[in-house]
């Protein structure tokens, strides 16, 4: 059997702006072949017009030249059609001369063709009767071969054209898979330099509580290896669930509650049928350990993290708040943030676009919000 190619080849009329609005299909280009046939056959009829005083009215000629240019852009259009399927688009893959000669000679074949049909719908006379002469078949040989030659170039412009678009939007595809692929980068450059300093100081602490505090230094390494093992899975995956995030903070936050003792208190809000949500790995834990650097472990007497998760006008609404310093306390220095937020902000940029964006808020009576708001996965 057969393995007939799907390629559906350019239109002239995509040259015109506006018609390269409609995608490219068969049943487009048949329009389009009906469209650009009457609009030749328009431009002959004033050229005839203008510069010819005899023949038949205008109005008569012009349809004796719709039925000949249809038909020519019908044998044609649908002509190549059956050859490319007959020859398994073995046609359409030549390239240079050999294509322009299969082009014209083709297109010649089928002007005459068209021209002897029409002879006998107008006529009734036999078809070939328009043909018997042989300066009739040298005028129609010389105007089928140009209008053969300029459908080709304009075709191969409309290719040109298609070509070209084709080209650009592989290049913006491809520079945007870099961009996402240089954000996990930094995005895992991030990590490894946040978990040494994360173990080296939870290590330091399970040690100082083994002989004065035993079961909290137990509880402390099973959270942080309970901790270590989904960061682990995170940060081998493309995405992960919010429900996975939520479970990883939490972990993150009960290892830094040890350490920290009662300054230390958090709050995680996540609804059971947002749990399944997709997001990026590792999105909320440098806003999470932001908090807590800037925001509660300067406060003499700590405050609470809350993380929270809903759906408000279509996006997916996740708010980070804590109650420390606030924006007047350490971070007046770092407007937006600080790097944290800006690296978050430019990630966010990077997967979602202008779709996802990232508020820095005053929380009351103190501390801070982040509020990321992120558009839901199809």
């Amino acid at each position: 059997m057969k393995n007939h190619a799907t390629v559906v080849s350019a239109h002239p009329l995509e040259l015109i702006p506006g018609f390269d609005r409609w995608p490219a299909s068969r049943s487009r280009n048949i329009v389009y072949t009906a469209v650009f046939s009457s609009l030749i056959a328009v431009v002959l009829t004033a050229g005839r017009t203008l510069f010819s005083d005899g023949g038949p009215p205008a109005g008569r000629y012009l349809l004796h030249m719709l039925l000949v240019a249809n038909l020519c852009g019908l044998f044609i259009h649908g002509g190549m059609l059956l050859f490319n399927y007959c020859f398994n688009d073995w046609p359409r893959r030549l390239r240079g001369l050999p294509r322009v000669a299969l082009h014209v000679g083709f297109s010649v074949a089928s002007v005459m063709a068209a021209i002897a049909l029409a002879n006998l719908l107008l006529s009734g006379a036999p078809a070939l009767r328009v043909l018997a002469r042989p300066a009739a078949i040298v005028e129609y040989t010389l105007i089928a071969a140009v209008i053969a030659g300029f459908m080709l170039l304009v075709r191969r412009g409309a290719e040109r054209r298609v070509q070209a678009a084709m080209d650009q939007a592989r290049q913006q595809e491809a520079a945007a898979a870099t961009a996402r692929l240089l954000a996990e980068a930094r995005l895992r450059a991030l990590q490894a330099q946040i978990e040494p300093h994360f173990l080296y100081n939870t290590l330091a602490n399970v040690v100082s509580l083994i002989g004065t505090q035993p079961g909290q230094a137990r509880y402390m390494l099973e959270r942080f290896i309970d901790y270590l093992r989904a960061s682990l899975d995170t940060s081998r995956s493309e995405a992960t669930t919010l429900g996975d995030e939520a479970r990883l903070l939490a972990a993150y936050l009960d290892v830094l509650a040890v350490r920290m003792g009662p300054r230390l208190r958090y709050r995680i809000n996540v609804p059971a049928e947002l749990k399944g949500v997709t997001i990026a790995p590792m999105l909320l834990q440098p806003v999470v350990e932001n908090a807590i650097a800037h925001g509660l472990e300067p406060k003499v007497d700590g405050g609470e993290v809350t993380i929270a998760a809903g759906i408000a006008d279509g996006l997916l609404c996740i708010t980070i708040t804590d109650t420390g310093v606030g924006l007047s306390g350490t971070q007046s220095h770092k407007p937006g943030g600080g790097v944290g937020l800006g690296n978050l902000r430019e990630r966010l940029r990077t997967l979602h676009g202008a779709a996802a964006r990232v508020e820095l808020l005053e929380n009351q009576p103190c501390g801070v919000v982040v509020r990321i708001a992120l558009p839901l996965p199809s």
